[in-house]
């Protein structure tokens, strides 16, 4: 995750970039931990392809390889594409398909594991015995927003400490998410959707009009 991106990132490795304008989504933590997760998942699957890291096992397939990435892709961007709807509706059903595909991603790398006879640890041996988990963290709470180049440390280097670091950022952001799409399902109890509002507006611009 350090190496360098372009002159840029130089510039603001770390930093908010103040002139880039930033989305609502943006300041969501179930969005933000998706951004490690798709990071380190192109990093995991190109090392099981490359012959610079024989302690990887390979990926089943290239198809899996492909599968993989979309997942982790497709589990960052349908929070951004939801937050944009107008429709209540349509940014509860994207945070569903979002989450959907996070599920699909866990899948595959327990899959992985299982494949391999690499052991899942517990949620506890994780959070305790993985550096990395805390300094990830660190960096998605320091600023409201993440920083344009967020320095997260490396993938770990051991296939088993990489498989479980991954297993618990992909639940952490699965349970985010389910939080996220909760509360969008109150909102529209509480307050209705798009359609009804402007049902609501029309109906109540009716009245004036005859009053």
């Amino acid at each position: 995750m350090r190496e360098s991106q372009g002159n840029d990132q130089g510039k603001y490795r770390g930093k908010i970039n103040p002139k880039r304008f930033r989305a609502g989504y943006e300041f969501l933590l179930a969005w933000k931990i998706t951004v490690p997760i798709y990071d380190y998942t192109v990093v995991f699957c190109q090392r099981c392809q490359s012959r610079d890291y024989p302690e990887f096992p390979n990926l089943s397939s290239y198809r899996t390889y492909d599968q993989m990435i979309q997942a982790a892709r497709s589990g960052t961007t349908n929070i951004a594409e939801g937050n944009q709807q107008a429709s209540l509706e349509g940014h509860i059903k994207l945070t569903g398909v979002n989450r959907a595909s996070l599920e699909e991603l866990l899948k595959d790398f327990l899959a992985f594991a299982r494949q391999n006879r690499i052991t899942i640890w517990s949620k506890e041996k994780a959070n305790r015995e993985i550096a990395e988990i805390d300094k990830i963290w660190d960096i998605l709470k320091k600023t409201p927003t993440l920083p344009d180049f967020p320095d997260f440390p490396d993938l770990p280097q051991t296939p088993e400490i990489a498989v479980n670091l991954m297993v618990t950022l992909i639940n952490q952001a699965i349970f985010l998410q389910k939080r996220l799409q909760d509360s969008l399902e109150q909102k529209f109890v509480s307050s209705g959707g798009f359609r009804e509002n402007l049902f609501r507006k029309r109906l109540e611009f009716k009245i004036a009009k005859e009053i």
